[in-house]
Order: structure tokens, then C-alpha cells, then sequence
């Protein structure tokens, strides 16, 4: 499809993870913006994930967790082995990750971060996260996306 190339699509294709695209029209300035986005893609809030820059003791780090709920700082720092998480300010986050908030993909980052995965992933056969620029959503097995972002499920989030 063209105009949906980002560096989460094009690490996919590279490892040969079957995944799906979804272009959404959702305005940023939306609040309870990833319910809009389940919304306009037509699934369950559920079912669509936001991916969260924290630093967990310092050292950053990332949480996919469900739209639908928070990330549970707390728990998010011990599915590390750390004690103490706060979220990275945005700045920091869109320069680590090379994405912009809103469109920050747990996949295809600039520099790769240890990444946790909400073990309600595991729920659903597929799972939408976002593809790496705002309006545009990619949808892959959980198990695909904890292989591609190297990631380990925990509970992390809160509802």
C-alpha cells in the first residue's frame, strides 16, 4: 500500500511477520484519543494499544498497554526489575524513539529499548498498535509483535 513505508512496517516486512495495515482519520487534539482511533478502525478499544515511553531507574524504556487503561508505573517498573518508573517527557521520548506522540510505534524505533507488552495482549488473535505516524494503525498476532520488538507481556496496565 502505498504512502504506509515506516520503519515499523519496513522491520516486518525485513523479518517476514505477517501484518496488516489500517490507515484512520482521527485529529490529534481528540480526547480520549485511542478510543477514537478503536472507533474509526471499527474494533474494540480493547484490542488497540498505545505504546508509552517511561524511564524505569533512569534508563528508558517501553510499555504497550491497551487504549482502554493507563500504564501501571509500578508495575511497569518491576516487569523490568526496577523500583521506581515515570513517564519520559515527550521530547525526550519522540527523540529516542524517532516517532512523534500519537504516533510512536512499539516496532522500528531508533533506538531499540527494552519493551513490555500488557499480558491482555495475549486475549486477542491480533492486536493494533501504531504503525509509526498518527493515522495509520498496524495489526499483528500478539506473539508476532513480542518477537519484532523483543519484547516480554507482563500486567502493566491499569483500567
Amino acid at each position: 500500500m502505498a504512502g504506509t513505508a515506516t520503519p515499523a512496517t519496513a522491520l516486518l516486512t525485513r523479518q517476514r511477520i505477517p501484518f496488516r495495515v489500517h490507515p484512520y482519520q482521527v485529529s490529534p487534539d481528540t480526547p480520549d484519543y485511542g478510543a477514537a482511533v478503536a472507533l474509526a478502525l471499527g474494533v474494540a478499544a480493547e484490542q488497540v494499544f498505545k505504546t508509552l515511553v517511561a524511564q524505569v531507574d533512569g534508563a528508558l524504556a517501553v510499555g504497550v498497554v491497551p487504549v482502554t487503561g493507563e500504564l501501571d508505573l509500578k508495575a511497569f517498573a518491576a516487569a523490568l526489575g526496577g523500583k521506581r518508573a515515570v513517564l519520559a517527557e515527550r521530547a525526550l521520548a519522540e527523540r529516542t524513539t524517532g516517532y512523534v506522540r500519537g504516533g510512536i510505534s512499539p516496532l522500528g524505533q531508533r533506538k531499540r529499548l527494552p519493551t513490555v507488552l500488557d499480558a491482555s495482549a495475549q486475549g486477542f488473535a491480533e492486536v493494533y498498535v501504531s504503525a509509526g505516524r498518527r493515522g495509520l494503525q498496524l495489526s499483528l498476532a500478539p506473539a508476532d509483535l513480542l518477537a519484532a520488538a523483543a519484547a516480554h507481556l507482563a500486567p502493566i496496565a491499569t483500567p
